[in-house]
């Protein structure tokens, strides 16, 4: 049956209000506890929180049910999503706790589940826990939160890590570079590494006041990164987002460079090294069609999967390829990690930089598609092929593009919308074919 609390990335709503209420994380927190406890006696979790100012009460809240059921809830502090990710695996703990809204602006914040394997819980897992959520309807114990201090060191861990993925022979100094750092988990690990790896570092969005997180800066408004890149003669831009689990770039000459030129420049580096596996590289229903074409002239295969960094990485396992990612930034180098690291692959692309020459030229042949995504609020979330309206316009669409464009129908999986995205050669097209699924959407079930 479809999950109630979560979605593709967590539980994500407004603090104080379910889902996030306090009874509520206080019994998501217990039932996690209670799982691991089933399969050992003693389960320790590792929490994180970005740097919004409601992380650390529900931080707490959490940690109080998680210590209920017997387990023993240990606090990194503010810390990125794929730093608790690699901690959970790297010092065996049970599992992890992240309180994130990752991209999302300051007002929303959630809850990610990491297992011990430093992947996010399967969705049969969350299933399970959510039943056990959903049945309890009574009033939590009255007993005073857990409280939490950091443990020190572990984002030197962390880093420790991330600075060990640069070959010997690839140093980074004298190599100016921007990093956008979204006001959110990386604004400290972020300068922190790239001056420990002998970068000159421009750092902006690196001053988290609790309530700036993401606003105007970021993966999702890079365009401060862009002119700060041109007027400081930089050789790389990095923006994260809030939680750092995805990166975008900027090059030297101002040309922005999503996931899909990111996907492309690791997708040659590896196959020139020898290191991609299966000569595929694993993207969604959204990567653009350009980067298809892009890999095809390579001898290089996409395949496609649903939205999500979950389905992404079981598409890799089941392929056994080592790289892939989503549009957004959100990247996967299996061999090195089990999720998509901003830090990660903002080290990667340095190291291409570095080695290969300026960013324009390691994304040269990638013509992208025009693509637009709209994004309808929906009352309701029916299969959208059921719907005449939606299944008419969608059908006159793909008759109209062929071969040369895509339509891709999705829910959000953390609100109330129903995607629309459109790719076409032409941007006419574009435009007219979006705005007129949309408009059936709307019909049918706008909210």
């Amino acid at each position: 049956m479809p999950k109630q609390l979560f979605g593709t990335d967590g539980v994500r709503g407004t603090p104080g209000r379910y889902p996030l209420d306090d009874a509520t994380l206080y019994w998501m927190g217990r039932s996690v506890g209670e799982y691991l406890r089933a399969a050992e006696p003693a389960p320790t979790v590792l929490l994180g929180v970005d740097t919004r100012e409601s992380g650390p009460h529900i931080a707490g809240r959490m940690a109080s049910g998680l210590a209920a059921a017997g387990a023993r809830p240990v606090y990194a502090g503010v810390l990125t999503t794929p730093g608790v990710a690699y901690l959970v695996r790297a010092l065996n703990f049970s599992a992890g706790v992240v309180i994130s809204a990752s991209h999302n602006p300051y007002p929303d914040n959630g809850v990610k589940l990491i297992a011990r394997t430093g992947m996010k819980f399967p969705d049969a897992i969350e299933e399970a826990l959510e039943q056990h959520i959903l049945a309890r309807q009574q009033p939590p114990p009255a007993e005073p939160e857990t409280r939490l201090d950091p443990q020190p060191g572990l984002g030197e861990k962390y880093l420790e890590f991330l600075a060990g993925r640069v070959p010997a022979e690839a140093k980074l100094a004298g190599m100016k570079i921007v990093l956008d750092c979204a006001n959110g988990a990386a604004s400290a690990l972020g300068p922190e590494l790239f001056r420990r790896l002998g970068a000159e570092v421009v750092a902006i969005g690196n001053a988290p006041d609790g309530r700036n997180i993401n606003d105007g800066c970021g993966s999702l408004h890079p365009e401060r990164l862009r002119e700060t890149v041109v007027a400081t003669g930089a050789a790389l831009g990095v923006a994260f987002d809030g939680d750092a689990d995805r990166a975008v770039f900027v090059s030297a000459s101002g040309q922005m460079v999503n996931g899909d030129g990111t996907l492309l420049a690791a997708a040659r580096e590896m196959k020139t090294a020898g290191t991609l596996r299966g000569g595929v590289v694993v993207g969604t229903t959204m990567a653009n069609l350009g980067l298809e074409l892009a890999l095809a002239a390579e001898g290089l295969r996409l395949e496609r999967v649903p939205v999500g960094d979950r389905y992404v990485l079981e598409g890799m396992q089941r392929l056994g390829a080592n790289l892939g990612g989503e549009q957004s930034g959100h990247i996967i180098f299996l061999d090195d990690h089990t999720t998509g690291d901003g830090l990660l692959t903002a080290v990667k692309m340095a190291v291409l930089v570095v080695r290969r020459g300026p960013l324009d030229q390691l994304v040269t042949g990638l013509k992208i598609f025009p693509q637009t995504i709209l994004n309808v609020p929906v009352r309701a979330k029916p299969p959208l092929e059921t719907l005449p309206t939606v299944a008419r316009a969608l059908a006159e669409a793909e008759r109209a593009l062929g071969r040369r464009g895509r339509v891709v129908l999705r829910y959000s999986g953390t609100e109330p919308l129903a995607r629309v995205m459109v790719e076409a050669e032409h941007e006419a097209d574009v435009e007219h074919f979006s705005r007129a699924i949309a408009e059936a959407i709307r019909v049918a079930i706008g909210a």
